[in-house]
């Protein structure tokens, strides 16, 4: 998605929010519980994949299980993320298309390797 792309959208959404005082709250309360710098980083991984297990969310960000817990409990709390449990593993995923959407952009601007 080119910076023109990406202008129209913001001006799409930004139209959209302004007319909802509950859904303007709601982006609110979600970007905010995605601005933590491990919280993104783990929407980054997630973004393009259906699904991600915990194990590979650790392994992939460099932290402690437990740390990495937290946060996708923080983010499933905010209803960002969902979680399915499969035997002794669980395996989290982006709950909401839009937010898929956002994280894409997000991505594309500041997620690549080349910054």
């Amino acid at each position: 998605m080119g910076p023109q792309n990406m202008n129209a959208m913001v001006e799409d959404m930004a139209d959209l929010l302004i007319s909802n005082e509950s859904d303007i709250n709601n982006a609110a309360r979600s970007m905010k519980a995605m601005a933590h710098p491990l919280r993104l980083k783990i929407l980054c991984i997630l973004g393009p994949a259906k699904e991600v297990s915990v194990q590979d969310i650790v392994e992939q960000v460099g932290t402690s299980q437990s740390n990495i817990s937290q946060h996708l409990s923080i983010l499933r709390d905010k209803g960002i993320l969902q979680a399915r449990k499969d035997a002794n593993k669980v395996f989290y995923s982006i709950n909401d298309p839009r937010i898929v959407a956002l994280i894409g952009s997000l991505r594309e601007a500041f997620c690549s390797m080349g910054h």
